[in-house]
């Protein structure tokens, strides 16, 4: 396979749907992710950790439709064009 921009589009895409199904209570809470983990106090900057589950959070909200449309267009091209 060449690498070509649709292999690097692709490879992103499959990149973003992998961190959009992370569940937060199978798997984020076991390696010590979960949404009750890393909370400061008033004031101080976040950590690391914190900004990366809001980030798997905001991801799992935010692309679920395009996503799906994503996917499709994706699919159908592969279809299409082998």
């Amino acid at each position: 396979m060449a690498f070509t921009l649709y292999s690097l589009l692709q490879a992103s895409l499959l990149i973003v749907n992998a961190v959009a199904v992370l569940h937060e209570e199978r798997f984020l809470r076991h390696v010590g992710w979960g949404s009750d983990q890393g909370i400061g106090g008033f004031g101080e900057e976040p950590g690391i950790k914190a900004q990366l589950t809001n980030l798997i959070r905001s991801i799992r909200t935010v692309m679920r439709v395009p996503l799906i449309a994503l996917n499709s267009i994706t699919i159908l091209l592969l279809l299409l064009f082998g």
